[in-house]
């Protein structure tokens, strides 16, 4: 198990590796494996790959964002430019009906809204909004809508984690509300948890995903 140094140390020399990260402007603490990043960056993108870099190191149990993004000059547009570009870019690179996701900027934030069928969907939005010039940050308040009944969620969930290997999937328990799943128990690395996630949100007629699962080193 690291120490809070080691990790500390790790999670510096990933966001030094990440080629779309200024790493000098970010800074790192750890306490009991819960990684903080503050400072300042200059686009949301880079603080969303940020995010992802120290996600990436293993050990992180929990991590806290205090980053602030602080545009330069060049990258600042007002609010129409910027959902003029929003629209623009949902239709060109997304492949949900048109109207189907709604976007609305307030001072640089996208809070976007509506329904869709699938995860993947919803991602697929948040995938072509976050990179834009001018965004400050974004809120994915968009939807899911069963496509299909939830009955059997919980056994292709379970399926779907021993198909993919997981080495912990007997440890993870999966719980159905309705179209909500949560999930819980343990696994020995950040990305176990996140593939278990991810298997939740892949199963037809999942709407919300509650991902209690520790990570035990």
């Amino acid at each position: 198990m690291k120490t809070d140094r080691q990790l500390k140390d790790d999670v510096i020399s990933e966001l030094r590796w990440e080629p779309s990260v200024n790493a000098e402007q970010i800074g790192v603490e750890v306490k009991d494996g819960v990684v903080t990043l503050a400072g300042q960056v200059d686009t949301y993108a880079e603080k969303w790959n940020a995010e992802k870099a120290a996600e990436r190191v293993s050990g992180v149990r929990a991590m806290a964002l205090t980053m602030e993004v602080k545009l330069p000059g060049l990258h600042q547009r007002t609010d129409p430019e910027i959902a003029a570009s929003a629209a623009n870019a949902l239709q060109w690179k997304t492949f949900f009906p048109n109207n189907a996701v709604k976007v609305v900027v307030q001072d640089g934030w996208l809070t976007l809204s509506g329904e869709l069928e699938w995860e993947y969907q919803r991602q697929a939005a948040f995938n072509a909004l976050r990179d834009l010039t001018g965004v400050k940050g974004l809120s994915n308040n968009i939807v899911l809508k069963p496509k299909v009944s939830v009955s059997s969620v919980k056994s292709d969930i379970e399926a779907a984690l021993k198909r993919r290997a997981i080495a912990d999937a007997a440890t993870i328990r999966v719980e159905v509300k309705g179209a909500d799943v949560t999930l819980s128990g343990t696994v020995k690395s950040w990305p176990e948890r996140e593939l278990a996630r991810y298997s939740a949100w892949s199963t037809a007629g999942v709407q919300d995903v509650v991902n209690n699962i520790v990570v035990s080193y």
